[in-house]
């Protein structure tokens, strides 16, 4: 149960349910091309929404276990789970998970009898699933089990490495999956945990048998540790982009028979999607390739099972979608961004390969997309209705998970003037991109509890969310989106629907600042 109790006789609660009834309000626009003239038309729609309020027992799989994120996820929730503190050069720090949005942000509710903003813990409206009761498991390429992961990845404290040795050693990855042709050649070295190799030579002819690997992998876990549901991500290497062909990844069944026919470009991460995906379990996509082919879409529509993607937004792109944000609302015009960034992690040696970067640098541009198009005043056809943005990493060893971001966004004032804003910001990269696999775990897997029926059909019954779980996008670069549907990247508006949405089902106003108790008499 919520610990927060709503006067609102439209949500009612029980031992396992909650029920509530909304009206979802939005306006219709029409534009008359002939005379530029806007006819405005609001509408609304009533809906009935039940949330199942038991989780259950959740279970994850890390594809890339024994990576950076991999390795600092499991490590976080041990030094959580168990409330191991330790000690660095600044005193002692103790177990959080900082960063989390659902662990560690608040919520407005409401304002109090002065007209205070009231904010609550995020995790309070809801029944989240606890994150220290989560079971971890995973696959990679590479066979270190994640005692010895963490002390290769070196973004812990060694203190702290030191006291969850035991805990972590007994974490060792399952054998991956494995196509030299998707990820740079610089990881080869790395790759002595493959699933059907020989010599280090895979059996690319026999995909379909990998679909079955990992299926069999996800019920043994599931059954293993007695859970109820099991959620799959991807945090593992970033791979090329996929290219899409017709009659081959463009529909469920092509994609199926291209699977079973090992086509070249059918991508290991493609094969987690799909495996997962006939597993009913959440899939998510952490790395900026298309993972989510077409054909990948259309099985998770037929199969009614959730996906989630692309590529984790953590820093310098979340700070992107912000600051481009501010610029166009302010009336001012950004003209080019130049982003640049260098790192020495196994990511960034991976993102050396052109092929690799080339994946990145999409998901790391269309971030100002659905920005640009909200101003017509400012991007039209005389002044022009795009930004020149450029985007560049390199990497640097010596700097290891330290990531240095350097950002300059140019921008054209009033009258012919300038505006230079210069950003430089240096990050610890795992440790902003393990709170973003926490938190899309946690709502992924209660948007997954979540049935609705339109209470305008007296035929309707409840069904599940669509299978794209847009709700996410907050904690992505690129995300994915219906078929025909503008994608959001601006993050004050993805915030905004995630926060609405709990709170209108638990029975609270969505967000308003209007403020009428200051302004009117």
């Amino acid at each position: 149960m919520s610990s927060i109790t709503v006067a609102n006789s439209n949500a009612k609660w029980s031992t396992d349910t909650l029920t509530t009834k909304i009206t979802y309000e939005n306006a219709l626009v029409t534009k008359d091309p002939k005379n530029n003239k806007y006819h405005v038309e609001p509408f609304s729609k009533d809906y009935e929404f039940k949330v199942d309020l038991k989780a259950g027992k959740v279970g994850l799989l890390l594809v890339g276990l024994a990576g950076n994120n991999g390795s600092t996820f499991v490590a976080a929730h041990l030094a959580n789970k168990h409330k191991v503190s330790f000690e660095n050069k600044d005193g002692v720090v103790k177990p959080n998970y900082f960063g989390s949005v659902t662990q560690a942000s608040t919520i407005k509710i409401g304002v109090d009898a002065t007209g205070r903003d009231v904010y609550v813990p995020f995790n309070s409206i809801v029944p989240f699933v606890n994150p220290d009761d989560l079971v971890i498991g995973g696959w990679d390429i590479n066979n270190a089990n994640l005692k010895d992961a963490c002390k290769r990845a070196k973004v812990l404290d060694v203190n702290l490495q030191d006291k969850l040795a035991e805990k972590l050693e007994e974490y060792k990855p399952m054998p991956s999956i494995y196509y030299p042709d998707f990820i740079a050649l610089n990881q080869k070295d790395r790759a002595n945990n493959v699933y059907n190799s020989k010599n280090n030579q895979i059996d690319l002819d026999n995909k379909w048998d990998h679909v079955t690997k990992i299926r069999n992998d996800i019920k043994e876990f599931k059954n293993k540790n007695g859970l109820d549901k099991v959620i799959v991500l991807w945090t593992a290497n970033t791979e090329r982009y996929s290219s899409i062909i017709e009659g081959i990844n463009d529909t469920a069944e092509n994609l199926i028979n291209a699977i079973k026919n090992g086509h070249k470009e059918v991508s290991q991460s493609t094969i987690f999607a799909v495996a997962s995906i006939l597993e009913n379990s959440i899939f998510i996509n952490g790395s900026p390739q298309n993972t989510l082919v077409p054909g990948v879409v259309n099985l998770a529509e037929e199969h009614k099972s959730f996906i989630v993607g692309d590529d984790f937004k953590s820093g310098q792109t979340k700070f992107k979608s912000v600051l481009a944000q501010f610029l166009v609302d302010a009336g001012i015009r950004p003209v080019s961004i130049a982003s640049y960034n260098h790192l020495g992690n196994n990511d960034g040696f991976n993102l050396s390969s052109h092929e690799q970067f080339r994946s990145k640098e999409i998901s790391k541009s269309s971030v100002v997309d659905d920005i640009i198009a909200s101003n017509q005043i400012l991007y039209n056809d005389e002044l022009g209705k795009k930004i020149d943005h450029t985007i560049v990493i390199k990497y640097m060893k010596a700097v290891g998970d330290s990531k240095v971001a350097l950002d300059e966004y140019y921008s054209e004032l009033m009258l012919g003037g300038h505006n230079r804003i210069s950003i430089s910001n240096v990050c610890e990269d795992s440790l902003l991109a393990t709170p973003l696999v926490l938190d899309l775990v946690i709502v992924s897997e209660f948007l997954s509890r979540i049935t609705y029926k339109s209470l305008d059909d007296n035929n309707a019954n409840f069904e599940k969310l669509y299978p794209i779980l847009g709700f996410l996008g907050y904690w992505l670069k690129a995300p994915l989106t219906r078929k025909g549907f503008q994608t959001i990247n601006g993050l004050n508006k993805q915030k905004l629907a995630i926060e609405n949405f709990l709170k209108l089902l638990v029975g609270i106003p969505i967000s308003n600042e209007l403020r009428f108790e200051e302004r009117l008499n």
